[in-house]
């Protein structure tokens, strides 16, 4: 882990666990939209599919706001380092939206 990892890794640690209490219902609709995707029949697969993404999407907006909100304070060269360490923790943490970030 390198200085700026470390440097940022206890706040986006405490970030990440606030955005988790605060979407815990975005965060469970998402799972029950993945497992009705994963369920759906032929027929009904596209609609099943377009639920999950737009809940997807809604997740990974709220994770773009708040790394944004936070970087937007910092001078640019911290606000690099801690966007790549928000970007490798969210992307461990909650993987369904790493394309997204």
């Amino acid at each position: 882990m390198n200085l700026g990892r470390r440097r940022f890794a206890d706040l986006v640690q405490r970030q990440l666990d606030l955005f988790a209490a605060e979407q815990a219902e975005l965060l469970a609709e998402l799972d029950d939209a993945e497992r009705a995707y994963d369920a759906a029949e032929r027929e009904g697969a596209e609609e099943a599919f377009g639920d999950f993404q737009l809940i997807l999407d809604a997740g990974a907006d709220a994770l773009v706001d708040l790394r944004d909100a936070y970087s937007a304070t910092l001078e640019p060269e911290p606000a690099a380092e801690y966007a790549k360490t928000f970007a490798h923790a969210a992307s461990k943490r909650f993987r369904r939206f790493t394309s997204l970030l």
